[in-house]
């Protein structure tokens, strides 16, 4: 390895600023969230084609979980029409962190909270949970950004839906009970 002075630099010192990053990424260690954290649950049907070679869920079923629940919801609530509907929400960001492992034919729950809500965009938090279990086997977020079904370009979130994403929110889903 070298420095911009081409002298040999030793890969054994580290520099005071990784040992800053490895701190940080030590100490923001993520952890399993309680059912607590999550306003809203939702059902999640295992299938036998989610198990992979090791016996468990595959790792990539999260993901479509995440989406499922979280449009789910929307439907439910009146403010998502992906047939017909002006507004679509695109997937831009989105990461999971595993716990415990599930498997089918396990009953599964889904939870779902709003970290962030902007303009156009929403951090969905979903926890995945063994149906009945209080810590959650699998924690994650991703990111829509609210976009005109036609051109594809951002739009404000529709006032209807911003009411459904902000019951979503902790501090408002508390304040709701």
């Amino acid at each position: 390895m070298f420095a911009m002075t081409d002298k040999p630099v030793s890969s054994s010192q580290p520099s005071a600023a990784s040992s800053a990053a490895a701190a940080a990424t030590a100490t923001a260690r993520p952890s399993a969230q309680p059912r607590s954290s999550y306003p809203v649950f939702l059902p999640i049907t295992t299938r036998w084609s989610d198990n992979d070679v090791y016996g468990h869920v595959n790792n990539v079923v999260y993901y479509s979980w995440f989406d499922t629940a979280v449009n789910a919801h929307l439907i439910e609530q009146g403010v998502l029409d992906f047939h017909g509907g002006d507004t679509i929400g695109l997937v831009v960001e989105t990461q999971c962190n595993y716990f415990a492992s599930l498997a089918y034919p396990q009953k599964v729950e889904a939870g779902i909270r709003v970290a962030r809500l902007g303009g156009s965009s929403v951090r969905y938090e979903v926890g995945i949970f063994a149906a009945g279990s209080e810590e959650s086997a699998a924690a994650g977020h991703f990111v829509h950004v609210y976009v005109d079904a036609a051109t594809r370009r951002p739009k404000p979130l529709p006032e209807a839906l911003r009411r459904v994403l902000q019951a979503l929110q902790p501090a408002t889903a508390a304040a709701a009970v």
